[in-house]
């Protein structure tokens, strides 16, 4: 019974985030599931909102129009079952040519990222490693990856019904003390912070000088109206998900992702805190390894789920990784970014390199997790810039000096797509 409910809520979060079922909440911003048109007539939109609730049911619930033949479970238990997986270590190739990878290009693919310092690189296909170069077992401060790795908890302990991401911050109990929230900025909601449009612009103590630059002023923007990449959003919602919790980020991560899938690296203490004066919510961040990173990807790849066993919910992973508008900063188009995760919309996600439906984790200075789900690829890019000091003020110099820019990742990409020969 309680799984029941705890599934009924989390049907009811997504559903409710569609602006078709809540219209008091909509605004020109969107709430849908992907799907959900914001400028059709009344019939259409009970027609869209019905669609966006049964497909809700198929995903949660397993439910289908008529139910499968016993040869279509069977298929899909076959399909599942010729997944390849990494056991306690990553299986590599033992020919990239007989992978349908060119050698040559792969290795021009290693000499342009040695010339634009990477530290390591990780190409996945199928789930097993093509080629990888550098300290892959090395432990190195994600940055921004943070979120893309706290959106997977999201998704866990909403479906448990222990986070209700329609909340509102008033309902959630944060405000600040040096500098209260206005009566507006409190009716954002769990979820307008996770896809960066609370509309609370309070001051916050890990921020880059780009992030302070473009912070708009405080009541603007009403919330759930207007995106922009803002750190404070993404450190309520760490201390957001450990008062519902009552777990810290590491030890949840830790038990609910690393362990299940794999990973051959992280520990809870991986987690690191700092504060200072400017809000009461710390900043955090998450040291991982490049191997690590890539099981991540792999567990997003295949849907949140692994070796048979679902880890982060279905619906939550297609909710983070398709987007229904494109952003911008500073007038220039970014592509999607849906629930803590860089979304490639309208053509738009990396230069040179963007493929449909590619996404991604990004961390300042040049770290990436990209997922090619048209290539069954993932892709690990890592720079060796952890900070000297767990503290805002080292976190944030390090993090200012940008070591590989977007730019280059697309081109490194760019070469590494170019070096495959024949998908299988």
């Amino acid at each position: 019974m309680w799984i029941w409910k705890g599934r009924t809520r989390y049907l009811q979060l997504l559903c409710q985030e569609c602006p078709r079922f809540n219209q008091k909440q909509n605004s020109k911003v969107g709430e849908s599931l992907g799907s959900c048109g914001t400028t059709l007539s009344m019939s259409h939109r009970l027609i869209r909102s019905t669609g966006c609730l049964f497909w809700a049911c198929i995903t949660l619930f397993g439910l289908t129009a008529a139910p499968q033949t016993a040869q279509a479970q069977t298929g899909s238990r076959v399909a599942e079952a010729q997944k390849t997986f990494p056991a306690q270590s990553w299986q590599v190739v033992s020919s990239p040519e007989k992978a349908g990878w060119s050698k040559e290009k792969l290795a021009a693919a290693h000499q342009y990222a040695d010339s634009i310092h990477s530290s390591a690189v990780m190409i996945v296909q199928g789930g097993r490693v093509i080629d990888e170069w550098g300290d892959i077992d090395k432990k190195i401060n994600g940055y921004s990856m943070r979120k893309s790795l706290l959106s997977a908890l999201y998704g866990i302990y909403a479906a448990e019904g222990k986070i209700d991401i329609n909340e509102t911050l008033e309902q959630a109990g944060i405000d600040e003390t040096n500098d209260p929230l206005t009566k507006e900025e409190r009716q954002a909601r769990i979820v307008d912070l996770l896809r960066a449009r609370s509309g609370v612009y309070h001051q916050v103590d890990f921020e880059t000088a780009l992030m302070k630059r473009l912070r708009p002023p405080r009541g603007s923007h009403a919330p759930g109206t207007y995106w922009y990449y803002n750190n404070w959003d993404f450190n309520v919602l760490g201390a957001i998900f450990e008062k519902k919790t009552g777990l810290k980020m590491g030890d949840a991560f830790y038990q609910r992702v690393a362990k299940p899938i794999g990973m051959q690296d992280f520990q809870p203490a991986d987690v690191h805190y700092f504060g200072g004066p400017a809000s009461i919510y710390p900043g955090y961040q998450f040291e991982i390894t490049a191997r690590d990173l890539a099981r991540f990807g792999l567990l997003y790849l295949n849907h949140g789920r692994w070796m048979g066993r679902q880890i982060v919910p279905a619906a939550w992973v297609d909710k983070s990784t398709h987007a229904s508008e494109g952003v911008k900063a500073a007038g220039v188009e970014l592509g999607g970014y849906e629930y803590l995760w860089w979304v490639e919309y309208g053509g738009v996600h990396l230069p040179e390199a963007t493929l449909p439906g590619m996404y991604s984790a990004r961390g300042a200075t040049g770290h990436y997790l990209l997922v090619v789900p048209s290539k069954d690829l993932v892709i690990v890019h890592r720079v060796d810039t952890n900070p000297p000091a767990w503290d805002a003020a080292s976190v944030n110099e390090t993090a200012s000096h940008e070591v590989v820019s977007k730019d280059q990742f697309g081109h490194l990409v760019r070469l590494i797509l170019d070096a495959e020969t024949a998908h299988p």
